[in-house]
């Protein structure tokens, strides 16, 4: 408790580095995400292609792609740079799956319904299959968003500075506290981001919520 008292201004500032290197490349790989998955759905040729690379991807070791990155974009190993590219190629990798699926579980007699009705493929896609497949993907949001954060501490090893500074500070002085401020602070902060991934969803989708009480009305 002592060495937390003492370090509150670097655990602060490593907390505010670590949710500014989770938060970029959650929103960078999602936006990505969705488009790739809405082709993989759409068309059946290049579903196998889209979900086999980005499954590829994911099995690439995250120092591995530490170091495959800069001589391939012209940045430094050690710049930030290179974590939130290698930490936005993981996100895409794991949420693409989830956008593909996401926008098969809409009932096709929706799709046809707002064709019907004189939807263009954009503006169908905007205006329907975009707030239908809203709550599957609000779920593969979430687990990117745990698994982003939880990755930042690996930056440390090249020389990015996170909460992993403490895993590895206090690894090497033997101060159990220094660690289990990282593990801790970690934790919180993916606590803190999906309580508000899930906010974000009631209020963005206020008919997901209605429905689900109507499932479990009926259920009972």
């Amino acid at each position: 408790m002592d060495w937390v008292l003492d370090n509150l201004d670097l655990i602060a500032s490593l907390t505010l580095d670590h949710v500014r290197l989770s938060l970029i490349p959650i929103v960078i790989g999602v936006v990505i995400a969705i488009p790739l998955g809405w082709l993989a759905h759409r068309f059946a040729w290049s579903k196998t292609l889209i979900l086999s690379a980005v499954g590829l991807l994911y099995t690439i070791p995250s120092l591995a792609l530490f170091m495959l990155i800069p001589p391939l974009v012209g940045i430094s190993v050690l710049s930030e740079a290179n974590v939130i590219i290698a930490l936005t190629v993981y996100a895409v990798a794991i949420m693409v799956r989830t956008a593909s699926d996401a926008f098969a579980s809409i009932e096709p007699t929706s799709l046809r319904a707002a064709t019907a009705l004189g939807y263009a493929e954009w503006g169908r896609f905007f205006s329907v299959e975009l707030p239908l497949a809203g709550p599957v993907l609000l779920a593969g949001v979430r687990v990117v968003a745990v698994s982003t954060v939880s990755m930042v501490t690996v930056g440390v090893l090249v020389g990015v500075q996170s909460l992993g500074y403490f895993f590895t500070d206090g690894f090497q002085r033997r101060i159990i506290a220094e660690v289990a401020t990282g593990v801790v602070m970690t934790v919180v902060i993916a606590l803190l981001l999906d309580a508000l991934l899930i906010v974000l969803g009631r209020l963005l989708m206020p008919w997901s919520r209605a429905a689900a009480i109507s499932q479990r009305a009926g259920v009972r």
